[in-house]
């Protein structure tokens, strides 16, 4: 088992910055192989990919939020932290930490997401 949990701030205001963290226990994020992804679900809609990091640190962003993400990593703490600027209401969703078999080619551990509501 590979437990992931984000935590962050539930509510931010119109143009600030989201910050998120997933602490993952049970393994190393450095494991070979493996990528740490965020993905995020809106409101009454599907699940959008973010981003993702490997095990090496490089990163790979969506093309249409690529410009406003940023996903970095703690190897100390174990953590993957998301950062979103200049969020606008249309960010308001559950956003989750997943982390991606390439093997298996699954989203194999999720977190339990946590809700995040841009409003002024």
């Amino acid at each position: 088992q590979v437990p992931l949990q984000e935590s962050g701030p539930g509510l931010v205001k119109p143009s600030q910055t989201l910050s998120l963290t997933c602490t993952v226990s049970g393994g190393s994020i450095t494991t070979n192989s493996y990528y740490w992804s965020w993905i995020r679900q809106p409101p009454g809609k599907g699940l959008e990919w973010i981003g993702r990091i490997r095990y090496s640190g490089s990163t790979y962003y969506s093309p249409s939020l690529k410009s406003r993400t940023s996903i970095s990593r703690d190897t100390s703490k174990n953590h993957i932290t998301l950062q979103l600027s200049s969020v606008t209401p249309e960010d308001t969703a559950v956003y989750y930490c997943a982390r991606y078999h390439p093997g298996r080619a699954v989203y194999d551990y999720w977190g339990q997401g946590t809700q995040v509501t841009v409003s002024s």
